[in-house]
């Protein structure tokens, strides 16, 4: 979803072959208010051009997530700060590309997002983490979740969302470090993530959906 015909273009070609269905759709407005109430037809991944202004990507971010929560999005632009990039991932982007990076990237990471996972710059994914981490008001990342978790993988989830590592965690529980592992790798699988920050990142972000479906019943 672009405003920009080249830019679906460029998107189409780097997509070419029998590996993805497309629906290239050209945005007339990068206005806020418009795109905030524009109808948006289902899809497995969106993948939105965020060259125009920052309000308007976000109403557009937000109004596919309030219509289908559990799509997978992912943002291409000329390049993102990492406030930019720390904005993004609150409010539920799962993928980061710049220009230059979508025709090589984009074949790949479509798959990796569609199928649970980030594509983000290792070092920005880095230091969102570590500024959720370091958050007073961010440390207790509980979560509502559908994920299945037995009671131990509760309690070592709850470890690893306060950034324990696997040694500190054997020693809370009296456990062996092989252990830990083995829930830590378990719960990796179930959450359909790769790496400790990606769990993390996905927790802060169900919590942030969490929260905001509740103030929505509220205001209602």
């Amino acid at each position: 979803m672009s405003p920009h015909p080249l830019v679906l273009s460029e998107f189409s070609r780097a997509l070419e072959g029998p590996d993805f269905q497309l629906d290239c759709q050209q945005l007339e407005t990068t206005l806020g208010p418009e795109l905030r109430k524009l109808a948006v037809p289902r899809a497995l991944v969106y993948v939105l051009d965020a060259h125009g202004s920052q309000p308007g990507t976000a109403a557009l971010l937000a109004n596919i997530l309030e219509h289908y929560p559990g799509a997978r999005i992912l943002l291409v632009a000329e390049k993102f700060t990492q406030a930019e990039c720390n904005n993004l991932l609150r409010m539920g982007a799962k993928g980061l590309l710049t220009y230059a990076e979508a025709r090589e990237q984009l074949p790949r990471a479509l798959p990796l997002v569609a199928g649970g996972g980030f594509w983000v710059p290792r070092s920005m994914l880095s230091e969102f983490v570590d500024s959720i981490l370091t958050n007073a008001h961010g440390r207790r990342l509980k979560v509502e979740t559908g994920t299945q978790l037995s009671p131990r993988e509760e309690e070592v989830l709850e470890q690893l969302l306060d950034n324990l590592a696997n040694k500190e965690i054997a020693g809370k529980f009296n456990i062996s470090e092989r252990t830990v592992k083995f829930h830590v790798s378990n719960l990796l699988v179930k959450f359909g993530v790769r790496r400790r920050a990606d769990l993390i990142l996905l927790c802060y972000q169900r919590r942030g959906q969490t929260a905001q479906q509740q103030s929505s019943q509220v205001t209602a």
